[in-house]
Order: C-alpha cells, then structure tokens, then sequence
C-alpha cells in the first residue's frame, strides 16, 4: 500500500501594512497599496483594511498599482510581466494581459481609459485595447528599463470640430538608458529622443496643461522641458537648415534639498503642487506662484537692483542716479520665467524611508486644505496635511501628520515566533516590537515595544512570554496588561535559543557567551497585600553549564531526560538534563548548527544548519541516519510536526518541517527520508517556524515582514504524484519560455542564445505585435484543436451516411451513426460546440491561442467561421478571429487553393452581418443622443420657469453643472 500523507495548502497572509515593490494610489479616503503578490485597500483614517485582492495560484508581486479615469478599475503590473485589470468594486480580475517578458514598471491610462501603455524591465512598451482586451502595438527603442510613462493629449485647433473620432496622440517615456522619448501613436514610431540627464532618468510628469514636462535623474537633477504643441501640429518638418523640428525643448532646471536621486515627481490634479521625493525620508512640496506674484517678484527685484545702484553711485549727485536707473522701468512686461514660476513651499518630513507618495485627489479633504499620502518602506503608511497658502509671512508652512497605520505590521524582519499552548495566540517579534495575533481573525491585538527580539517562547499558563534579545536581556512580558514586568540581564552576549523544559518547571537558555544558563519558574503575586491576586512567573538562575563555544540552540527531550546543545563549532553535545553529564556528541556539519528539535517520542533529533543540509540522528548511540540536502542557501529553523493530543495515544509523528533562506518552506518524513511537499509563498528570506501543538498547522515568519500559515488540509497527498507534478510545471514552464524566444525560432538549434541580449532588438522593427505565450493559452490551443477535430469528425460522418444514402448504398431503415457523446451532452451542433469552446477562452489570450494553431486547422477553423458568420452568430468574435487568422497566416491562404471556396461566401456573409450590426449600433447611438439633448433642454426650461426672465443662457448651464454636484443641505432643529 502507497503510504498517503495530508497536504497542506496557504491561507492569507498577514502582518503587512504594505510592501516595498510598488508604488500606491490614494484617493483622500482609501488607499490601494501592494502586499507582496496581493493588493490590498486600507481606510487610513480608521486605520482599517476593506479588501485584499488575491488572485488565487498566483505568486508574482506587485510592481506598480494606477487607477484608471474610471474610478473603479485599477491596473496592477507584476513582476512575472503580467497586468491584471481588478474592479475595486467586486474585488476581482476583469482582464489579464501577458506581453512583457519582466516585471512591469510603469504603466499610464489615457484620458478616457480605454487605453494602456505598459513599459518594463524587457525595455518594451507595450500598448493595450482595454475595451477590446486585446495588446495593439508593441513598442522598441529603449535600450534599458522603462521607468515613466505619460500620455500627451495633442493641443490641435485644426481639426474640424464635427469629426467624431478622437487622435491617437502622443506618448513620452523616460527610461534607465538616460533618454527621454516622444513617440507618435498615429504613425507607431518615435519622433524625437532626447538625452535627457547624464545618469538615469527615475521618473517624469506631466503638468496637467500637457505643456511642460518634469523629469528627475539619479543624479538629483530635476530637468524641465516645454512641449511644442504648434510643432506636433504641423508634424515633422524640416527647417529652412535642413534640420528636423524639435518638439521638446530643454526649458530650466530646479534645483532641490538634496542631491541623492530624484524617485518621484506629481503634479496635483487640480491645485497648483508639484511633489518631489528625493531625499530618503522626505518628501519636497513645490508651489506653482500666480501671474500677479511673479510680477510683483519682479518688480521687488528691480528695486533692490536700483538701490543697490544708488548706493555705489551715491557718490554721483542724486538726480543723475535717478537718470541712470530710470531705463530698468521698459522691463515691466518682460517674459515670466519657469524658474519664477515654482517655487519651493514646504519639505514634508516622515518617519521611515519614502517608498512613494500620491496627492489624496478627492474633493473629501476640505477647508483648502491638501492631504499627501506617504506609503514607507518600513511597512507602515502616513497621511500629511499641507496647509493651503497664507498671504502673511510670519510662519513657514508646516505640513502635520493627520492619519498613520502601521500597528498591523511590523517594521523590520520578522524574526521569532511561538504559539501558545492552545494554538489560539501567536507571538512574533523583530528589531523594536512584539506583536501578539488572535489566530482565528488574523488580527493584531497587542503591540508591546522591546530590544532586537532573537527567540521567544510562551511560558506554561499563556499569561506571559519570554523574549530573549541580541542584547543578552530575557524581557518577559504579561499579556494582559500588555507591559513589561521583569528584565533578566541573563547573559552577557545574544541570546540565541530559550526552551520551556517538559515538566514546565523552567528554562533553559543559550547564548553567545558561551553559557547554558537553567532558570526555575517562581510565582509571585502582583499585589502583595492581596494573597488571592493574579501571580506571575519570575525567573530565578539555578547553575550554568559553561560550553567550548557560542550556544546557537538548546533543545530538552519530549522525556525530560536529556538536553542537546549546538554550538558554533558545527557539533551538537546531548547530556543528561538532571546531571549535565555528557551522553553524546553528534559530529558531522560542515558549518554551525542554526536549529534542532527531537521528536515526540525522544528517539530522533533532527538537526539545521548552515551548510543546506539537514541531519537526522537516533538519540539512542547517536548514529546519522541520513543527510539531506534540504534547501539552496542556509536552513534557518527545523520543527517536529506536533500529534494531536486530543486524538489519544497516537504514535509521535516522525515528519518535520524546515525553512531556509531560499524562500522556501518544506514538509519531511524523517522515517522514510523523502521530502513530502514544497510550499512557495514568501518573497524573501524565511527567519521563523512555529508548529501548531495539534498538528493543524505552521506559520511561518520573513524577511518580507509578511506571516502566512499553512493549513493541513483534508486532501491526501501521494509522493509519486507531487513529484510527476512538479516536472509537468517545469516541462510547460519551458515549453513557454521557448515559444517566447525572440532570437531563434524553435527547433532551430540555435545554441543557448539569451532572449533578453540586446543584440536581438536591434534588427527587430520598432513597431511589433504583441504576443506572449503561457501556459493558459497552449492549453486554450489545445482546447480548440480537440473541438476542431471532434466537429470535423461528427461532420465527416454524417456526410458519409448522406452520400452513401443519396447513391442508395444503404437501406432506408439503416439508423444515422450516433451523435458523439460531448455533441449530445451538450445538444449542440458540431460548429455551435466549437464556437461555444472559442467563446470560453479569455479574449486576452485568444489571438495567442490561435497563433498555436497549425494550419491545417486554420483551414477547418475557416469553415467553422464561414458557417458561424451565415447564421450571424458572435459576429463581433467571428470578425476578431478573420481578420488576425488572414494576417497571420496571409502567405500561406494566397498560395492555397483550397481557402477560395471559404473565403467567398465568408466575404458575403459577413459584409451583410456587420453591415447589420454597424446600422443597429448607429440607430440606437443616435435615439440616446437624442434623448440627451431632450433632457438638457428640458431642464434649462424648468430653470427659466423659476427664475424668470434674467438668466441668460450661461448662467443656466453654470446651474446645471451645479445641480450634477451633491448640495449641502443646512438643516435645522
């Protein structure tokens, strides 16, 4: 019998406020930010996360979040170069588009959102159909990541105003390759790079007039460029020099605070800020002055020039000076420089590290006031007021912090981890607090400060735990009255291992002062006076077993019989608990032992270390029974997996649980020696292992200050088939990768040549097509290829029982050949059964899915088309399909004869059905505009009827702009 195990599967992570990969998006109220692969939406003023939105399966983090114009989409670019399209509203995907090869690192909507241009580490730009959710264009020129993008909207007055259809526009990108592109989207080429900066360019904006343009080096540089829209209007040209016309012209440069490299430049959509982040912990608030104030500016500085003049001439008699000086009047209308038109207002001061900030751009902040939203690199995320302009000059502008959440996560690694005897609460700790979670909600219910927490364990009764710290200190904390009451000056160095002893009467503990200090457990009650009242546990110092070497980890036996030590010199010492007498010593690690733990039943010890290897030993003689080479850098903690206590006498499990710096958490059999299941979900180092002590689940702590805790599960678990699965997701995986190869086409044998070498961009065109294969669309290939070969066959059948019928081969009671099972299941048609599977894959990934198609069944999918356009159904889909298959595969269908005989009905066919369509749309389009311009006469009637006759027309649509926004209605008692 094939032995089965129980999988375990993850649930939500917690303990992050928001990561650092991405940038977020704040809209005076809510704030969307990135946790590792999910999204998550915070009310800041309550401190309170509304949603998380998880894709299940997938494990890529974010790298960049932006709200579309309307309001309710978001585009999220990951780091596996997929975007996902997410409704705010129902939490969940719209579309998903895979194009780039990389992480996504800007993305930009146009002005109405049907359109997204996506940049990347690949250095491609990609623009994406939202509505038709399907990639346009591909983009090259860029020659390193992408770093900004903007849509500029053309300024043009020529075009008449009758005509409907809008511009393509304009597109500016900056990237790490130092340039700054303009790029047509009309003719798909760029018009003009610029060398923007000497070192990369890290960001851009775009005022909201769409004249000037803001972009920022890693050099603290802040360069601003005019657009010359009287220019992109006329095109390209050349001048009477023979040059070409330049659009963007070098316009000033600011300077800031500080020189450390600009991250983030933004405009305020409505007021006149620009923000500016280049030092780490702040952020530099510009002000865009008035006409009036720069000339007032201007006139102060000719008066200082003047007296400064008569003061070095106050030799000279007066009334010369007066002469000399008087010409500086003519200046007076002299052209407002850009360099007077910003200026500095205010540096907002945080703090931690700025990972990126957002305006809050709703009208909810009131009394003119602005609110900053900062998102840290620390976890954490801060709302700043920025007070609006005073006419006065006595106080600088301070920007206050209004709102700030970051009690849900912890600032710096997650380093420790213990659970309580219950499992109902969980303890973790870092470099400045410890936090205690309620298991069931996942909530933070204490936040109590303390040292560089290093390990940590609940003592018996759940009432307090025992942090031990770098600086050498055990701090026991009480949960109840969430404070500190005793420090221990245990050691003299990090204390790197504390363990309760089975008979819950103490503690032992480890450190790097080479020390194995014994600790009893003493109650006394909090209130003297008061005999009855609630006691806590103290810890008294028994003896000390004084070691070679720094203690790494101390471990007693389930069987209170033996304690085992690791030290720094890669052994590990048993003795016997009672007399410290020396038992064995277990020789065999290349490097220190970081953990152990032995199993329920005192028979094995299974020890970590830093070498990647796990030992697993017999605590009878001491012999190894096996070596394995368990994770691909240092392996940090190992635990027993825990019985059920409740389950009666079970045998102690033998399966353990390790976690490494390889990002990777596993589940063993230490009888059988096999690795049982691999869980992948963290995106950094994994520090901390806590098992549950009835064997439901583990959790695990990280670098990427995220815990996850990962259930046993009900499913059973064979190794033969975790394994086959693994190599299937490596082989599709593969398959993928080498369909996607830019530089050789498969089975071409080019040897090992990189797909991402820059050599492979040069020769292709800048304008491309987008495609990109995963193994989605192979499979939804494979889907249509089946129901093409089903509905072939079906088809051929029936025409054989025909013919033989119509040339009376057959008698007339000779039954029709039976219906394939799937046709009859469904009771379709053979052509209504291929549409039906062509609907059910994503249009995302349609056209990648027929581009896998060979052509023998592009031919018999033709047929399937010509039918599906005679009976009119999904024309829409039926049109997407022609027109890509004729442009894929044109060489082949103008050599082939056998393509004239579909193609023609086809032409008929469908000119009729769109033709159709195009009236219906057109017809309809036409009754609602209709309908619009009644409504709005209709209301401007009632306005008249009130006021009478002395509003004009202006005024009337002033009301009626008026009446879309929400009153304010005064009400009283």
């Amino acid at each position: 019998m094939v032995q089965s195990y129980l999988r375990h599967g993850p649930t939500e992570a917690f303990g992050l406020v928001c990561s650092s990969s991405s940038n977020s998006c704040y809209d005076g109220k809510l704030a969307y930010v990135p946790a590792l692969e999910d999204v998550l939406v915070w009310d800041v003023k309550k401190g309170q996360m509304l949603a998380m939105w998880h894709e299940t399966g997938h494990r890529a983090e974010v790298t960049y979040i932006l709200r579309s114009p309307q309001r309710d989409v978001f585009a999220v670019g990951y780091a596996d170069g997929s975007i996902r399209l997410w409704s705010a509203s129902s939490g969940s995907v719209i579309a998903t588009f895979n194009g780039h090869k990389k992480a996504v690192t800007a993305l930009a909507f146009d002005e109405t959102g049907t359109r997204l241009a996506s940049g990347s580490q690949d250095t491609d730009l990609i623009l994406w159909d939202v509505v038709g959710e399907s990639g346009l264009y591909r983009l090259r020129g860029h020659r390193d990541q992408v770093t900004a993008i903007r849509f500029v909207r053309p300024v043009a007055e020529s075009a008449p105003s009758t005509s409907t259809g809008t511009a393509p526009g304009y597109l500016l990108t900056t990237s790490k390759d130092t340039f700054l592109k303009l790029w047509d989207l009309q003719t798909q080429h760029c018009i003009q790079t610029v060398v923007a900066h000497r070192s990369e360019v890290w960001t851009m904006d775009v005022n909201p007039e769409h004249d000037l343009v803001f972009t920022g080096s890693g050099e603290g540089e802040m360069k601003v460029w005019k657009i010359d829209h009287e220019a992109l209007a006329q095109g390209l040209r050349e001048t009477g020099s023979g040059e070409v016309t330049k659009f963007l012209l070098p316009a000033t440069t600011l300077s800031l605070a500080s020189s450390h490299r600009v991250a983030q430049i933004s405009f305020h959509r409505h007021k006149p800020f620009v923000a500016v982040q280049s030092h780490d912990k702040s952020v530099e608030i510009f002000r865009m002055r008035t006409e009036d104030e720069i000339k007032k500016k201007q006139a102060r500085r000719r008066r200082r020039a003047k007296e400064k003049e008569l003061e070095k001439k106050g030799k000279k008699k007066g009334a010369e000076a007066e002469a000399d000086a008087q010409p500086d009047g003519e200046q007076d209308d002299k052209e407002v420089e850009l360099a007077d038109l910003f200026t500095p207002y205010l540096i907002v001061r945080v703090s931690g590290k700025v990972r990126s900030f957002d305006f809050g751009d709703e009208e909810t902040v009131g009394k003119g006031n602005t609110h900053l939203f900062v998102a840290l690199a620390n976890n954490a995320l801060e709302v700043y007021n920025i007070p609006p302009p005073t006419k006065t000059k006595d106080a600088a502008p301070e920007a206050a912090r209004v709102y700030s959440v970051d009690l849900p996560g912890h600032r710096t690694d997650v380093r420790t981890l213990c659970l309580s005897s219950d499992d109902a609460l969980l303890a973790s700790a870092s470099n400045g607090s410890l936090k205690i979670w309620n298991m069931k909600t996942t909530a933070c219910i204490r936040t109590m400060d303390c040292g560089y927490a290093i390990c940590s364990t609940f003592l018996p009764g759940d009432r307090q735990v025992a942090v031990g710290t770098k600086s050498g200190e055990i701090l026991i904390y009480d949960l109840a009255s969430s404070s500190l009451v005793d420090t221990i000056q245990a050691h003299s160095a990090t204390v790197w291992s504390i363990h309760v002893r089975p008979d819950e009467g103490g503690l032992v503990s480890g450190s790097a002062d080479k020390d194995v200090k014994f600790w009893e457990f003493e109650r006394k009650p909090v209130n003297s006076d008061n005999p009855r009242s609630t006691s806590l546990l103290t810890l008294v110092h028994i003896r000390t077993l004084k070691m070679t070497d720094d203690v790494l980890s101390v471990r007693y036996s389930p069987n209170g019989k033996l304690l085992a030590v690791a030290l720094l010199d890669s052994t590990v010492k048993v003795f016997y608990q009672d007399t410290l007498k020396f038992f064995l010593s277990l020789y065999g690690h290349k490097l220190p032992v970081l953990s152990m733990d032995i199993s329920g039943d005192s028979k094995l010890i299974v020890t970590c270390s830093a070498d990647k290897n796990v030992k697993i030993w017999g605590l009878d003689f001491g012999d190894c029974h096996k070596s394995l080479f368990a994770h691909d850098e240092s392996v940090m903690q190992v635990a027993f997996e825990r019985n059920d206590t409740r389950e009666g006498d079970t045998k102690a499990s033998h399966y353990f649980w390790t976690v490494g710096k390889d990002k990777l958490v596993k589940y063993w059999d230490g009888d059988k020696f096999e690795n049982i299941q691999k869980l992948e979900g963290h995106h950094g180092e994994v520090w901390a292992l806590a098992v549950s002590h009835h064997g439901k689940f583990v959790v695990t702590g990280s670098h990427d200050k995220s815990i996850r805790v990962w259930e046993k599960l009900d499913e059973p678990l064979f190794l033969e088939e975790e394994r086959e699965r693994e190599l299937e997701a490596l082989y599709e995986t593969g398959l993928a990768d080498s369909l996607n190869r830019t530089d050789a086409a498969i089975g071409s044998g080019a040897p090992g040549a990189d797909p991402s070498a820059p050599a492979s961009t040069d020769g292709a065109a800048e304008a491309g097509a987008v495609s990109k294969q995963t193994t989605e669309t192979l499979m939804a290939g494979e889907r249509i290829m089946e129901a093409l070969e089903l509905a072939d066959g079906e088809i051929a059948a029936q025409r054989e029982y025909t013919d033989a019928k119509s040339k009376g081969g057959l008698a007339e009671d000779v039954a029709p050949p039976p219906r394939h099972p799937v046709l009859a299941a469904y009771d379709l048609e053979p052509e209504a059964y291929v549409l039906r599977v062509v609907e059910k894959v994503p249009g995302t990934a349609l056209y990648d899915a027929l581009l896998v198609l060979p052509f023998g069944k592009v031919v018999s999918l033709m047929r399937h088309l010509n039918v599906w356009a005679q009976k009119e159904w999904n024309i829409v889909l039926t049109s997407r399909i022609i027109f890509f298959l004729l442009r894929t595969h044109h060489h082949q269908i103008v050599a082939n004869r056998v393509m004239r005989t579909a193609l023609i009905p086809l032409r008929r066919s469908l000119r009729a059905g769109l033709r159709r369509q195009k009236d219906t749309i057109g017809y309809n389009l036409a009754a609602l505009r209709f309908i619009q311009r009644q409504t709005d006469a209709k209301r401007t009637a009632e306005f008249y009827e009130e006021e009478g006759a002395e509003l004009t027309e202006e005024k009337v649509r002033e009301r009626i702009a008026e009446g879309k926004k929400r009153k304010r209605v005064s009400i009283k008692a």
